[in-house]
């Protein structure tokens, strides 16, 4: 990583001076069809990233939670990807407009190499989407995408490691290129196996290194 914590928090403290902004669960930051309304830094909570398929289906693209920034690709190169910002839960973010961001990195080049980091975060997990697409199974494909978001979000427990994001079977279906219905099978064959626990959106992996060998063996 290059930045230092110093350099961070002079980014962090420009966007402080921005508008700060409180959302409800299923609250839009940013609307489906609207103009982007500025570039966002989420203080607490956790936003879900998606757009919507031609099939009008929503298909999950990444989550973002505290020390992300929102619309970063759109505020540097002015392409508008139409992304969708949905909160997942009660969070909050810092609102500044494009033009006072753009200016403030052109006058803090210290304030550059911390966004350069998260560039390089957001181009490695959109990689990693892709090859995970390459595996031929379905359950296949939903380990790596577990053991991908245990790497980001997993919190140690007495029976497991639990992915602290809600999950629904839907989201992960759009991301591993699945139906629901065959992901709910195959998440229900896992917990069969005592390999995870699902209840009410959370999942709990009770053994990683045994998800890890199953994948290491396909090859």
């Amino acid at each position: 990583m290059l930045t230092t914590n110093s350099d961070f928090e002079i980014l962090v403290d420009f966007f402080r001076n921005g508008r700060l902004i409180s959302y409800d669960k299923g609250e839009f930051v940013v609307r489906p069809g609207s103009d982007r309304p500025g570039v966002f830094y989420v203080e607490s909570g956790l936003v879900k990233a998606y757009d919507i398929t031609k099939y009008g289906e929503e298909n999950l693209l990444i989550i973002r939670k505290a020390g992300d920034i929102l619309g970063l690709t759109w505020a540097i190169t002015g392409e508008n990807r139409h992304i969708i910002y949905e909160a997942l839960q009660p969070s909050t973010a810092w609102q500044v407009s494009r033009e006072n961001f753009l200016d403030f990195v052109k006058t803090n080049p210290a304030a550059a190499l911390p966004l350069v980091d998260m560039l390089t975060d957001m181009y490695r997990l959109h990689s990693l989407r892709i090859l995970n697409l390459e595996y031929r199974t379905v359950r296949e494909r939903l380990i790596s995408f577990l053991l991908g978001m245990a790497q980001r979000f997993g919190k140690p427990s007495a029976e497991g490691l639990v992915i602290s994001v809600p999950l629904r079977h839907q989201d992960i279906a759009s991301s591993i290129n699945s139906t629901r219905e065959t992901t709910s099978r195959e998440i229900a064959h896992l917990e069969r196996k005592g390999l995870l626990y699902n209840e009410q959106l959370i999942i709990t992996l009770k053994d990683t290194e045994k998800l890890r060998r199953y994948l290491e063996d396909v090859d």
